[in-house]
This record gives C-alpha cells, structure tokens and sequence, in this order.
C-alpha cells in the first residue's frame, strides 16, 4: 500500500510568486497563521489526551505527562508550518486579500 500526502498538504503554495520573497505584511500573517494552527493542533492533542483512563503509574506520572505536552508542542508547531492539516494556508489565503497590496490597486 503507497501511501500519498493528503491533497490538501500537497497543494500548499509557499508565496504568489515563489522567486520573490514575501512582503513583510505577508510574511507576519503567514506567522501569526501558521501560530494560530499551532494552537488549535495543541488543543486537539490535549482534548485527545483528557480522554485516556489510564491510571497514574510511575510511567504514567507527572514526568510522562510534562514530556507528553513537550512532544505535543513540537508537533503542533512543524505541524503548522509544514502545512499538515492546512488550516494555516486557508487563513492565509483569506486574510490575505485584506492586505494593503492585494486591493484592487
């Protein structure tokens, strides 16, 4: 079984015009984008966790959950800025033609 990127992940553009780089407008909304998909990807990993019925074992313990949300973090963050879920892209995209540049100039 091959297994493929979700369409989604693979569309990503990087910017409008790969050989340009990104204004500075452009560049601060894609941060605060792919910011605020790091936030919801961490949420969601800590809705995922509250669930489990496991029992505080020593390998269960404080330690195990602290390196847990460490882990969670990390993911959350190259999740959003390498597109995984794309949440960060489609906020991108739309907030995008608010900005000073794209207006009908």
């Amino acid at each position: 079984m091959e297994l493929r990127p979700l369409p989604i992940a693979a569309e990503r553009p990087v910017s409008p015009d790969p050989a340009k780089p990104l204004d500075p407008e452009r560049a601060a909304l894609r941060e605060a984008a792919q910011g605020f998909e790091a936030i919801m990807v961490r949420r969601m990993l800590e809705s995922a966790r509250a669930g489990s019925f496991a029992e505080d074992t020593p390998l269960t313990g404080g330690g195990m959950k602290q390196f847990q949300a460490m882990r969670d973090e990390n993911l959350a963050d190259i999740a959003s800025q390498t597109g995984t879920f794309g949440l960060a892209r489609s906020i991108e995209q739309q907030l995008s033609q608010h900005l000073e540049g794209n207006r009908g100039t």
